[in-house]
């Protein structure tokens, strides 16, 4: 497991079915070192703090190993950060990789937080405007880190497996549930108690484990 890009870039506006858009998908392969802080890495940024960001969602990977598919898929090539993902990494697959798990990355310590939920921005990234439909039907999607010791990272860096998340509930199953599980109550009563899991998921799925019945 390694670190094959890592990426930062700051929010910048760009047109959406002709208006502008204020958006932090854009990032940039950094060169060196960077400093990462317990809300994400030092030049970065998102445009979009109710959605974005914060200490559950500090750092964004994507594996390399579905590039593949999509440059099939949209018919051209990519370049690494295309989903706006902080790492780019290989060895990090949404149905292995579980809430909880604890990376050790450089010289910071990283958890597995929530999947990464795709939303309307891939789409003016890449053009086909049901991409983020797409991204749920493969469960290619990415996933959050919290940063529970802040440290340096590079391109290149090993990724370390540290400890297991209890209860090894994968960020594809978890992904699943957050478009699907309204109607899966034992499901949903097993993550909402995930310490691991991210405040704002756990509280989604709390919402809808006592919304009354329809």
């Amino acid at each position: 497991m390694e670190v094959i890009s890592l990426n930062v870039g700051k929010p910048k506006t760009v047109d959406y079915r002709g208006k502008p858009l204020e958006t932090g998908i854009y990032k940039l392969p950094a060169e060196g070192k960077v400093q990462l802080h317990l809300e994400g890495f030092a030049g970065d940024g998102q445009a979009d703090l109710v959605n974005h960001g914060g200490a559950d969602k500090a750092v964004c990977v994507y594996p390399i190993e579905h590039y593949a598919f999509w440059e099939q898929w949209l018919g051209k090539s990519l370049e690494y950060s295309a989903f706006g993902e902080n790492i780019t990494a290989s060895g990090l697959l949404e149905t292995e990789v579980c809430i909880g798990d604890v990376y050790e990355i450089g010289s910071a310590l990283l958890q597995v937080s929530q999947p990464r939920f795709p939303c309307f921005k891939l789409a003016q990234k890449h053009g086909p405007a049901d991409m983020p439909a797409q991204v749920l039907n493969t469960g290619y999607s990415g996933f959050y880190f919290r940063v529970l010791r802040e440290g340096q990272l590079a391109a290149g860096d090993k990724i370390i497996k540290k400890e297991s998340g209890a209860g090894s509930f994968p960020v594809k199953q978890v992904l699943y549930l957050m478009e699907h599980g309204r109607k899966d109550k034992n499901g949903l009563a097993e993550l909402a108690r995930l310490e691991t899991l991210s405040a704002g998921t756990r509280a989604k799925f709390q919402g809808w484990l006592d919304a009354p019945e329809s």
